[in-house]
């Protein structure tokens, strides 16, 4: 894959097969191991870490495939919402260190009561209206 130089890195060798869409900073894949029915990676092709290593020009064209990628999921998927999330650093669970961009569908029923939503990455703070 054109930009991707990191050999080690799984997210720098994506099979052209695998990307649904791209631009000419970074590629969008559907997660291997989904938590929902279409979650997907957004993923810059210059091997960078963080969101926080990203230039303005990365960031932007970041923001621009989240909303092809939207538009994507609701013409399949029809979700009644998303999670967006971002590990940055290992304190934060991030195992692999290619800046990758969870967008994860959800629909409505797929857990018992999702308020709090990105907040159940530390379950214990999770519910704050109690």
């Amino acid at each position: 894959m054109p930009n991707m130089t990191t050999p080690s890195c799984p997210f720098c060798e994506l099979a052209a097969a695998d990307i649904v869409v791209e631009n000419v900073f970074h590629v969008v894949i559907r997660d291997r191991f989904p938590v929902a029915a279409g979650h997907s990676l957004i993923i810059p092709r210059r091997h960078v870490a963080s969101l926080f290593e990203l230039t303005a020009q990365e960031f932007s064209a970041l923001h621009e495939l989240l909303h092809i990628t939207r538009e994507q999921l609701e013409a399949q998927y029809q979700p009644a919402g998303y999670n967006i999330g971002v590990n940055v650093g290992a304190a934060a669970g991030q195992t692999v260190f290619h800046l990758h961009v969870h967008v994860i569908p959800r629909y409505a029923g797929d857990c018992a009561d999702p308020r709090g939503g990105v907040r159940w990455v530390m379950p214990g703070k999770a519910v704050y209206w109690d």
